[in-house]
């Protein structure tokens, strides 16, 4: 299983593995750029794949480019709740969620991957407005994570920007396996 499997059952030990290795992706870049970039990222990923090749995972049991999609938007609604928790609440809970269960239980298969990018947008242009207005103290806020314990605001960026930039590879890489 790859360390960048995200249930909600990790144990801390593996938590701290995925945390380290989203964070490592990141590297040198901004994470706000990165996460002002992903749309335009994820159009271009997707603009010239055919409905079937946009539907077809690269193995059994994995994930097409239409579920990767949708799993940003919903990605993105959670990150979303948990910046405006951590910003308007004093150390709230931050809850996990098992990504599997939701790709399955929302049936990420029968997504759109238009109106998935559409989400994505929407969702993703709604934080990034309050976080473009955060002063200091608002990005030293921090939230208590049910599985990684205290984050901040500013590592919820980063967080959220190495978690793009792993789902971009990985569209990337079912896309050289569904071209094929």
């Amino acid at each position: 299983m790859s360390i960048f499997t995200n249930r909600a059952s990790n144990s801390a030990a593996e938590a701290k593995e995925y945390t380290a290795a989203i964070l490592g992706l990141v590297g040198d870049r901004q994470p706000m750029d990165v996460l002002t970039t992903t749309e335009s990222n994820l159009y271009r990923a997707v603009v010239d794949m055919t409905p079937q090749q946009l539907r077809q995972p690269e193995a059994e049991g994995k994930w097409s480019v239409t579920q990767v999609v949708q799993h940003l938007a919903d990605s993105d609604l959670v990150w979303g709740w948990r910046v405006r928790m951590v910003l308007a609440h004093d150390r709230p809970q931050i809850t996990s969620y098992d990504q599997d269960l939701w790709a399955d239980r929302l049936r990420y298969d029968l997504a759109n991957v238009d109106l998935a990018i559409e989400q994505f947008r929407v969702l993703r242009d709604s934080s990034l407005r309050l976080l473009i207005h955060a002063t200091r103290a608002d990005l030293e806020r921090v939230g208590v994570h049910s599985e990684r314990g205290e984050e901040s605001v500013a590592h919820m960026i980063t967080m959220y920007a190495g978690h793009d930039l792993l789902h971009l590879r990985q569209i990337d890489r079912i896309q050289r396996v569904v071209a094929r």
